[in-house]
């Protein structure tokens, strides 16, 4: 652990326990800690679904309570431009983005970070669960202790600049302990509920909210063999592996069980559904673009040990990858995966080693 007495630590405050405690440990370690609340997303933008008020004032009483100073930054118009716009284009594309992994590459480790080196920061941190390992001048990213709540699979477009000063304090707890050192050293944010899905869309209807930003296109429903069942809103109202919201019923011949979307055709725009747990829900593999490694990998010496994951909190999942053109590569799976989803991110890994990914273009049936 490296010893950051009087360095000056940057700290990204987003007025919930893991950042508030991130915070904490620094000061403990004898840091100069500031914090840092970003907003990322401006009302007029919408009609105010995001707490950011609500976080500033806990991240506000969190630094009082610590004795650190509080910065504030509006990085919205960043956000928008490189992290949401994004998300709508991949959205009409027919895909399924994961706009946190862009928020992290973009904002959090690009315009945070220079904002950081502005305050003078000796190092960035900030409340992932997640860990570095810094040897021979190179940054390797590790994951958290915590499987439950590993967020290396939101980190693997980071690069060494990023990496090689920034703390991620609570990556060696688990989530419990997190709470724990909150309630003891009484901070507000000890139970307070984790923020899930994306700023933007807070807890409303995810099609509601989508609605405003792209035109719906409605089409056909189909089975695999073509057989029209019901009709869609638009195609990127809609996920692969989707059960609920299909509106898919009073069929003669169904068997009851639940209704997924196995694939689209973004030709024809028909969203493909089948019943049941089908093979049309499986793939033995995938081919993905824009590898990026966080070190440089030498793929046949690890595929004997190489694991990934197809989306956050899956399992590892044993694999071998093969290098094409253009940063493209060919990932076969030891089994098949269900619910291969183009747009999102394939991440790998090497123990507990993550080694960088790509994005998901098509499954290989």
């Amino acid at each position: 652990m490296e010893d950051i007495r009087g360095k000056r630590v940057i700290v990204g405050m987003s007025g919930g326990v893991d950042s508030s405690v991130a915070a904490f440990l620094l000061k403990e370690r004898g840091a100069d800690v500031h914090g840092v609340f970003m907003k990322n997303w401006e009302e007029e933008f919408d009609q105010g679904y995001c707490t950011a008020e609500e976080d500033l004032k806990d991240a506000e009483a969190v630094c009082e309570t610590l004795g650190i100073p509080l910065h504030r930054v509006n990085f919205a118009k960043n956000y928008k431009e490189r992290v949401f716009d994004y998300f709508i284009d991949t959205l009409k594309d027919g895909l399924t983005p994961n706009p946190d992994v862009l928020c992290n590459k973009e904002i959090k480790f690009k315009a945070f970070l220079e904002y950081a080196e502005e305050l003078g920061a000796d190092y960035l941190a900030t409340g992932h669960y997640a860990r570095v390992r810094r040897e021979d001048g190179k940054a390797y990213l590790l994951k958290g202790i915590d499987n439950n709540k590993d967020q290396s699979y939101f980190l693997y477009l980071l690069n060494q600049q990023q990496l090689i000063n920034t703390l991620f304090p609570i990556g060696d707890y688990e989530k419990s302990e997190v709470r724990q050192i909150a309630l003891d050293n009484r901070l507000i944010t000890f139970d307070k509920k984790d923020s899930t899905g994306i700023c933007f869309i807070g807890e409303r209807d995810f099609t509601d909210f989508i609605m405003q930003y792209l035109p719906t296109e409605p089409g056909d429903m189909v089975l695999p063999n073509g057989e029209v069942v019901a009709q869609h809103q638009g195609l990127a109202f809609y996920t692969i592996g989707q059960r609920q919201g299909l509106g898919i019923g009073g069929r003669k011949d169904s068997t009851g069980e639940p209704w997924f979307v196995a694939d689209k055709d973004l030709e024809k725009n028909q969203l493909i559904v089948v019943q049941g747990d089908q093979k049309e829900l499986y793939g033995t593999g995938l081919i993905a673009r824009e590898l990026h490694e966080i070190n440089p990998i030498d793929w046949q010496a690890v595929n004997p040990r190489l694991t990934a994951k197809i989306r956050y909190r899956q399992q590892d999942v044993k694999c071998e990858v093969i290098p094409e053109e253009n940063n493209r590569i060919r990932v076969q799976f030891t089994e098949p995966q269900r619910a291969i989803t183009p747009g999102q991110s394939i991440v790998f890994y090497d123990g507990d080693i993550c080694l960088g990914g790509a994005f998901i273009e098509r499954k290989i049936a």
